[in-house]
């Protein structure tokens, strides 16, 4: 199933803030940049031409304010407003932005923002983890960014070994690493690909491709040795073959 691309144009006027924008969108396979303007007028050309889904539109700008600008639009994108000024973001709001990023902006505060366009207008595409690319098709290029030691990590599915939960937190056991990270594994269990992953305890997720062995009460993923729930037992055995 091809992804729908959200797509983007970027109005600023400060060239370091499109570099980063664009560095930001880049990394997200949901995300398209159709264009980079540095001024209003352009952006108003832009879009008379080109259709666009998002627009992260800064307030101060020369000429033409991002909050003027908005206003001579009547068929309007999503806007996400993008300042190093606090004081514009109830004027912001009140012209129905989805979300207001306070420059200089962090990867994790976009991934917030753009979360919240995926909530309101592709709930399928919600994810706090960020998962790009699960289709079968492209599982080799399948990822998710994990929050851990304040920096969003970027973890390809394939690499995962086994998911354990810790209450609120899950570990996310790589080939190379370990991530603890603050998440519920329910969570994270709707959102993996069922096909590559299953859940056997109710501490545990394992990948399908990293089983070594297995008998009635523990999987060997990797170097350990993981026990199968009693609950999860039957659903387990029928995933594996074993009837």
């Amino acid at each position: 199933m091809a992804i729908h691309k959200i797509k983007c144009l970027i109005v600023d006027d400060e060239p370091l803030a499109i570099d980063i924008l664009e560095r930001y969108i880049s990394q997200l396979d949901t995300l398209s940049l159709q264009g980079k303007c540095d001024n209003a007028i352009d952006a108003l050309i832009f879009l008379q031409k080109n259709k666009i889904d998002l627009l992260f539109l800064d307030i101060q700008m020369p000429k033409l304010s991002g909050l003027d600008f908005l206003k001579t639009l009547s068929n309007r994108p999503r806007i996400i407003f993008t300042t190093a000024f606090r004081e514009y973001a109830l004027e912001g709001f009140d012209m129905n932005a989805l979300d207001y990023l306070l420059k200089p902006i962090s990867f994790e505060r976009f991934l917030i923002a753009i979360n919240k366009y995926h909530t309101l207008y592709d709930p399928s595409a919600q994810l706090p983890a960020m998962i790009q690319s699960a289709g079968n098709d492209m599982f080799a290029e399948a990822f998710i960014y994990l929050k851990a030691d304040k920096k969003m990590v970027k973890v390809f599915l394939k690499d995962i070994v086994y998911i354990e939960s810790l209450k609120d937190y899950v570990k996310v056991k790589t080939q190379d690493q370990e991530i603890i990270t603050y998440q519920r594994i329910t969570y994270l269990e709707e959102k993996l690909p069922d096909d590559k992953f299953l859940r056997i305890h109710r501490s545990f997720i394992i990948s399908l491709a990293k089983i070594k062995s297995f008998n009635s009460t523990y999987i060997e993923v990797g170097d350990s040795e993981l026990p199968i729930g009693r609950q999860y037992k039957a659903e387990v055995m029928k995933t594996l073959g074993v009837v």
